[in-house]
């Protein structure tokens, strides 16, 4: 029974992971136009935190 809790903590945890450092970075830049791509990787080498609060900052992109 510990065994199953333990798999589903770390099952969870997985999944705000990605979410934290993938999903919302590349959600937001897509809002913003700028490359998801790019913010993911800043995400990930950096931390989420610095690249939403940076997407939040310098806001939606001008269209060339």
């Amino acid at each position: 029974m510990d065994s199953v809790v333990t798999l589903l903590i770390w099952l969870v945890a997985l999944i705000l992971f990605v979410w934290l450092c993938v999903l919302f970075p590349a959600e937001l830049a897509e809002k913003r136009n700028r490359s998801q791509f790019l913010w993911v990787l800043v995400a990930i080498l950096g931390t989420p935190m610095v690249a939403v609060g940076l997407l939040l900052y310098l806001g939606e992109k001008k269209a060339d």
